[in-house]
C-alpha cells in the first residue's frame, strides 16, 4: 500500500464560520443526545417491558441500537470538531470510521428488511406467524444480518485501505467516508468507485426495491382484513415506509452516483447519519400505541 505517506487528515467540516460552528456544537450536541436518550429508552423499554415480546419489537430493539451506534459513529467528531481548532484525525482513526459507518448504517438496512418481512407473514399468514417468527428463526436471521453488515464494511475497509494518499489531506466533510476519500487518492478512482457504486450503492438500491415491493404486497392484502386490522396494520406500515423513505433516499442519493461531489452532500449526509438515528424512534414510538402505552406503564410505575 501506499498509503503511508499521510498520517492525518484534516476533517473539513460543515462550515468554516466561526459563529455557525457554535451554532453547530450547540444544535448537533442537543440532537445527539436526544437520539441516544430516545433510542435508549425504547431499547430499556423492549427489554423490560412483558407487552412487547413479539418479533417486530425484537427487530425494534436491534434498530434503536443500530440507530444509536450509527450516530455514534459521526456526530461526536462533528460535535468535538465545531469547538476545536485542531479538525485532524489520524488515518487509522478515518479507517476505523468508515469502517464502523458502514456496519451500522448497513445493518439498519438488514434490520428494515427484517421488519418488513415480519410485517408481511403477520398480515399475510397471521394464523402461521408464531409458528414461522418464532425466537430462534428471529435470533438467526439478526445474527445473518451482523455478518453480511461486517461483510459489507469490511469490503469498504478493503477498498479504503487500498487508497493511495501522497496530496492533499483536507476532506471536505464532517466525517471519512469513502466519495470524499476518492477526491484526496492519487491515482485513477474509476474502478474503485464501480466497486463502491456496486457495494453500498446495490445494497442501498436492492434494499429499497425489495422493501417496496413487500410493502406493496401487504398493502394488497389489506383488502382482505377487517375494518379495525386495515386501521392497525396501516398504522404501523405507514411508519414502517416512512423510515424506509427517510433512510434510502439520501443514501442512495450518496452511493449510486458516479464519483462527484455536489454542494447538497453534506446537508444529505446529516440527515441519514444523525436526522434519521433521531427520527426513527420518534415515528416508532409516536405512531405506535402499544409502545406508548407500555412507556406509560413501565417509567410511570418507576416513578
Amino acid at each position: 500500500m501506499n498509503n503511508h505517506s499521510v498520517t492525518e487528515f484534516i476533517l473539513f467540516g460543515l462550515t468554516q464560520d466561526a459563529e455557525k460552528q457554535k451554532a453547530i456544537f450547540g444544535i448537533f450536541l442537543i440532537l445527539y443526545l436526544m437520539t441516544l436518550l430516545a433510542n435508549s429508552l425504547i431499547m430499556v423499554t423492549i427489554k423490560i417491558s412483558q407487552t412487547l415480546g413479539t418479533p417486530m419489537y425484537f427487530f425494534l430493539f436491534h434498530l434503536s441500537f443500530a440507530d444509536a451506534c450509527f450516530s455514534t459513529t459521526t456526530a461526536p467528531r462533528l460535535i468535538v470538531d465545531s469547538v476545536s481548532s485542531k479538525k485532524t484525525i489520524s488515518y487509522n482513526e478515518c479507517m476505523t470510521q468508515v469502517f464502523t459507518s458502514h456496519l451500522f448504517g448497513c445493518m439498519e438496512i438488514f434490520v428494515l428488511i427484517l421488519m418488513s418481512l415480519d410485517r408481511y407473514v403477520a398480515i399475510c399468514k397471521p394464523l402461521q406467524y408464531m409458528t414461522i417468527m418464532n425466537q430462534c428463526v428471529c435470533g438467526t436471521l439478526v445474527n445473518v444480518a451482523w455478518v453480511g453488515s461486517c461483510l459489507h464494511s469490511g469490503v469498504q475497509l478493503l477498498l479504503a485501505l487500498r487508497l493511495p494518499f501522497c496530496g492533499p489531506r483536507i476532506i471536505d466533510h464532517f466525517f471519512c467516508d469513502m466519495q470524499p476519500l476518492l477526491k484526496l487518492a492519487c491515482t485513477d478512482t474509476y474502478r474503485m468507485n464501480l466497486l463502491i457504486v456496486f457495494n453500498s450503492g446495490a445494497i442501498c438500491l436492492v434494499s429499497f426495491v425489495i422493501l417496496l415491493i413487500s410493502y406493496i404486497f401487504i398493502l394488497c392484502s389489506l383488502r382482505n382484513q377487517s375494518a379495525e386490522g386495515r386501521r392497525k396494520a396501516l398504522s404501523t406500515c405507514t411508519s414502517h415506509i416512512l423510515v424506509i423513505i427517510l433512510f434510502f433516499v439520501p443514501c442512495i442519493f450518496t452511493y449510486t452516483r458516479p464519483a462527484t461531489t455536489f454542494p447538497a452532500d453534506k446537508i444529505v449526509a446529516v440527515f441519514y447519519t444523525i436526522g434519521t438515528p433521531l427520527l426513527n424512534p420518534l415515528i416508532y414510538t409516536l405512531r405506535n400505541s402499544e409502545v406508548k402505552n407500555a412507556m406509560r406503564k413501565l417509567w410511570g410505575r418507576k416513578r
